[in-house]
């Protein structure tokens, strides 16, 4: 049996080495991963900039078509097997029905592969002929990405640290008190077992439907897909000390954190999100900003968390074959930023910056490179200037979410200066004293679109330039 998986492992390590010399000598290929928390909008971003990179007539920030070198966009069937398919074609019929609504959000790993015929720049067009370039797309839920601080943690400090941050939480007080009167030491009972990790999941459920930031990890027992129901979904954190006994609930909970660790979020690691190799992080910055300062901070933790996943730095050819992928790219997207008049944008972005300040300066000093941006994916607005008074308010127009009403909406002036809103975050303030900020939920507009041209968006064609063009 040890042999056979040696033999197995040194197979499967030729085999990865082929591909990576194949892919880089011969056709390149991108994977691109992204991720973001609940609503950050991860499904519209992909399924907006396959279109626009399909249909390229608005995606004149990527130099590549600037030049006129991108003779073709193709979509192709993914390499990785067993991983579904992103479903594009489902999500731009969404978007762009009669009847437009959004899609539905990601709820597991997905994947899509679009190919690229470019003709070189520079030295070498008269060289060489038009090259294929694939764009492996990989989507998923960022909750995900903060599993992999788990791999460090004991049960114990995992179900100390989880109690300590709920007992402040108001709508965790049920949960709460039900695990603290648990028995740990007590013998191992199923029905006990089963009762605290369905309080444990629907304390998450209700957190992340209620649009919070500081996520709690095991990000699966939100997103379960096919593990639902099955035991390594099945503990929650109890308080306990020392070593457990044989037989009690403290050892059945510490024995399904274990395979929780080992059978889920290592497997994930290893085989999609350790081959990426450029990354966008979504974030709804503009959500967080108007429920509060403590979803101000409670987001700047969650992407402390999620960016501490990663593994920055530069890709050379060798450290590629032998070692694997680094993320050399990484983009900070704020995402609906067609929810505020162009005149703001630049706030929106120095705020998106001030957010990962910590990650950014990380991975920079690792040789990755990163940038910060306001984005929206699909724009669902019109600006226009409106006159109240006696002065005059940068409004955006939509078509409402709820109702399908038009209305213009002034959503209040972002600060100029970032500190002013994660000064009082970081202090623990319970409102903004000096302002209210607004938001709406826009539906997405009914498109009218002419050959050649994608959706309309904000910035798409910047991102898209940061985080392929220099290998287009």
């Amino acid at each position: 049996m040890v042999i056979a998986s040696l033999a197995d492992g040194i197979v499967r390590g030729v085999e990865t080495v082929g591909d990576r010399i194949s892919e880089t000598l011969f056709e390149p290929v991108i994977r691109l991963g992204v991720t973001g928390l609940s609503r950050a909008g991860k499904t519209v971003f992909i399924t907006s900039l396959v279109a626009n990179l399909l249909d390229r007539g608005r995606m004149p920030g990527l130099v590549a078509q600037q030049e006129g070198r991108i003779e073709a966009a193709f979509l192709q069937p993914q390499p990785d097997m067993t991983v579904p398919r992103f479903d594009f074609e489902r999500h731009l019929g969404a978007l762009s029905g009669p009847e437009p609504h959004w899609p539905d959000s990601t709820r597991m790993i997905s994947e899509l592969r679009l190919s690229l015929r470019v003709r070189p720049s520079g030295l070498l067009a008269g060289l060489q002929g038009p090259r294929t370039v694939h764009l492996d797309i990989v989507d998923y839920p960022g909750e995900w990405l903060l599993d992999l601080g788990l791999l460090d943690k004991s049960y114990q400090s995992w179900a100390q640290d989880t109690l300590n941050r709920l007992e402040h939480r108001a709508d965790a007080q049920g949960f709460v008190e039900r695990a603290r009167a648990a028995d740990p030491d007590a013998p191992h009972d199923e029905a006990v077992a089963q009762d605290l990790a369905r309080r444990f999941t629907a304390y998450l459920h209700g957190a992340r439907d209620s649009g919070a930031y500081d996520c709690i990890p095991p990000g699966r027992f939100v997103l379960p897909g096919d593990l639902q129901g099955s035991p390594v979904l099945t503990f929650a954190p109890v308080p306990v000390e020392g070593s457990a006994r044989r037989g009690t609930l403290h050892r059945e909970m510490e024995r399904r954190f274990d395979a929780y660790k080992s059978k889920v979020i290592k497997p994930f690691f290893r085989d999609h999100f350790a081959r990426i190799d450029r990354q966008v992080v979504l974030v709804d910055a503009l959500g967080a900003i108007h429920k509060g300062p403590r979803a101000v901070e409670d987001l700047s933790k969650a992407m402390s968390d999620i960016l501490s996943a990663f593994r920055p730095g530069r890709n050379a050819f060798l450290s590629q074959l032998w070692h694997g992928k680094r993320v050399d790219r990484v983009l900070f997207a704020a995402t609906k930023a067609d929810h505020l008049h162009h005149s703001q944008h630049a706030r929106l972005t120095a705020i998106m910056s001030a957010l990962t300040r910590g990650a950014r300066d990380r991975a920079q000093f690792a040789g990755a490179e990163t940038a910060a941006m306001a984005i929206a994916s699909l724009r669902a607005t019109t600006e226009e200037v409106r006159q109240h008074a006696g002065r005059e308010l940068s409004c955006v127009r939509g078509r409402l979410l709820e109702d399908g009403r038009q209305a213009a909406f002034y959503p209040g002036e972002l600060p100029e200066d970032p500190a002013r809103l994660l000064g009082p975050a970081h202090a623990g303030a319970e409102t903004w004293l000096d302002a209210d900020y607004g938001v709406m939920r826009f539906a997405p507009p009914r498109l009218s679109l002419v050959p050649g041209d994608g959706p309309p968006h904000i910035r798409l064609d910047r991102a898209a330039q940061f985080l392929i063009g220099d290998r287009l």
